[in-house]
C-alpha cells in the first residue's frame, strides 16, 4: 500500500529546530512527513528543553553519537492526532491528546523480547544522530509536525495539559530509577543528590512513595530553594566546593541522625558528576543501594571509594532511560497525585525555539523546565 501523502491536507509550515554539523541553531522549515499506514501524525504541541539538547548543540554530539547532517532535536514531548495511517487499528482518532515515548527498540532482540526495551542495542531515538556505521538520524519533536508508530504514542486526558504530557519524559527517568532502586519504603529514609529537573521529578515521586526524611542537595541554593518549595517537608544541603566528598557527606549524614541505623539505605544520584557520586558512596547506609541516575561526561569516574561500597555491601545500580513507566506516569500526574506545574518556568513559541536553548544555556537565567510551544490550533492546520 503507497505511503499516504499530507502535504495538502496541511496550510501550515512545518517549522522545526535543527542544530546543524557546524553547532549552529536554526529555526528552519522541514518538509511535511509522510505517514505510512502503520503511522500516526501528531501536531506537536509542546517540546521540553533537555540537557542532551544542551550536549548536542555545545558538543556536536553525546558520546559516539555525532551530528553529521542537519539534527531536528527534541524528544521530551506531547500533541494532538491530526493523521492517521489506513492500517493503524490501536484505536486512535483524530484529535486524540498524546504524550509521545521517543524510543522506538528493535522488539527482535534478546533484550526486547525479555522486556528490556530500554537496553536495545537498535533502538532510534528522537533527535538523536545515527549510530555509527547504522541508521540515519532520527529526526525530533522540536517540529510542527511528527509522524511515529502509534504503540510509541499514549493517550492523555483533557485534564493534563501538552507541558504536562511532555513531563512525561521526564518523570519516567525518576519513575524508572524509583523502580530500579527498589528499596524506597515508607517512612524509611531517602537522600537524593542533585535538584535538576531530573533530581526534582525524582524527589516529587520518593515523597509519594512515603519515603520520609527525605535531605537532597545541589551546589545551587536556588534549586535547593525551588525543591522546598515542591515538597515542604525536605531537608536541604549545599554542597560547598571548598570540601572533599567525604566531609560533605559527613554533613549530610549528619542531617539524618548519629546511628548507622538512622542512615539513607535508599539514596539516588542524579547528576552524573563523580564528585557528587563519590559523596553518596559515603552517605548511603551500609547493606543499602545506590542508584544512578545521572549520565556521566566520561566513561570512567575518578577515586570511586570502592573498598567503602565493598566493605557495607553496597547495591550500585544504574539507570537508562526507562521502560513500560508511560500509563502510571500519567495517571500519577492526571489524578493530582503528583503535581508538575510548577517544573515549567519558561516557554517560548515553536519560531524561536532556539531561544529556549539559549534560555537553558544562560547560568544568569534561573530556569526548570524551558519550553518550547505551539499554540496553533490543529483544527485549523
Amino acid at each position: 500500500m503507497s505511503p499516504i501523502q499530507e502535504d495538502t491536507l496541511f496550510n501550515k509550515p512545518n517549522t522545526c529546530l535543527k542544530i546543524t554539523p557546524d553547532r549552529e541553531l536554526v529555526v528552519d522549515r522541514a518538509p511535511i512527513p509522510q505517514i505510512l499506514p502503520h503511522q500516526v501524525m501528531v501536531h506537536i504541541k509542546a517540546t521540553g528543553v533537555c540537557g542532551s539538547d544542551i550536549h548536542l548543540w555545545k558538543d556536536g554530539g553525546i558520546g559516539n553519537l555525532k551530528i553529521t547532517e542537519d539534527l531536528i532535536i527534541g524528544h521530551e514531548t506531547a500533541g494532538e492526532i491530526v493523521g492517521i495511517g489506513s492500517d493503524v487499528v490501536q484505536g486512535f482518532e483524530i484529535g486524540d491528546r498524546v504524550a509521545i515515548e521517543p524510543q522506538t527498540p528493535c522488539g527482535k532482540c534478546f533484550l526486547c523480547t525479555g522486556g528490556h526495551l530500554n537496553l536495545c542495542n537498535d533502538v532510534d531515538f528522537l533527535g538523536m544522530p545515527g549510530m555509527p556505521g547504522r541508521a540515519a538520524s532520527i529526526p525530533g519533536s522540536m517540529q510542527r509536525f511528527l509522524v511515529l508508530d502509534p504503540m510509541w504514542v499514549h493517550k492523555i486526558p483533557d485534564n493534563m495539559s501538552f507541558e504536562e504530557g511532555a513531563l512525561v519524559e521526564v518523570f519516567s527517568v525518576a519513575y524508572h530509577g524509583i523502580e530500579r532502586a527498589g528499596n524506597l519504603e515508607l517512612g524509611k529514609p531517602c537522600f537524593i543528590a542533585g535538584m535538576g529537573p531530573i533530581g526534582l521529578a525524582t524527589l516529587v515521586l520518593a515523597d509519594a512513595a512515603g519515603a520520609y526524611p527525605i535531605v537532597v542537595s545541589d551546589v545551587s541554593q536556588d534549586r535547593l530553594d525551588f525543591a522546598k518549595e515542591l515538597i515542604p517537608s525536605i531537608k536541604t544541603y549545599q554542597i560547598q566546593t571548598d570540601k572533599d566528598v567525604k566531609e560533605n557527606a559527613n554533613n549530610i549524614r549528619s542531617i539524618f541522625g548519629n546511628d548507622e541505623y538512622e542512615m539513607p539505605s535508599a539514596v539516588l544520584e542524579c547528576t552524573g558528576v563523580h564528585s557528587s557520586i563519590n559523596t553518596c558512596c559515603y552517605v548511603v547506609r551500609r547493606k543499602g543501594a545506590l542508584t544512578i541516575l545521572g549520565v556521566s561526561g566520561k566513561n570512567e569516574i575518578d577515586n570511586f571509594p570502592f573498598m567503602t561500597i565493598s566493605f557495607g555491601e553496597v547495591d550500585v545500580k544504574f539507570v537508562n532511560r526507562y521502560r513500560d513507566s508511560w500509563p502510571p506516569v500519567i495517571n500519577l500526574i492526571a489524578s493530582g497525585k503528583v503535581d508538575v506545574k510548577k517544573f515549567v518556568t519558561h516557554k517560548f513559541s515553536l519560531e524561536q525555539a532556539n531561544k529556549a536553548l539559549e534560555t537553558v544555556r544562560n547560568p544568569k537565567i534561573p530556569s526548570i523546565k524551558v519550553m518550547v510551544s505551539d499554540a496553533l490550533d490543529s483544527s485549523n492546520l
